[in-house]
């Protein structure tokens, strides 16, 4: 894992990066041939994505009482 992204920019273009890799693993699922394991990873990719979101939230509340 790398080091924390404070700055904010970079933190909208990690999010953005990860969300567009969610949107082209989910174009390329057909749906007739989905199966759980492919449902859980989206599920996984998207609880990844609030976690980071909840992260840099946290890390901008933190630094803005310093």
């Amino acid at each position: 894992m790398g080091s924390p992204i404070h700055d904010k920019h970079t933190q909208v273009d990690f999010l953005k990066h990860r969300l567009n890799m969610f949107l082209d693993i989910l174009d390329s699922i057909n749906p007739e041939e989905a199966d759980l394991e492919d449902i859980d990873r989206l599920i996984s990719m998207i609880d990844e994505l609030e976690s980071k979101i909840k992260e840099f939230k946290n890390r901008e509340l933190s630094e803005s009482v310093k």
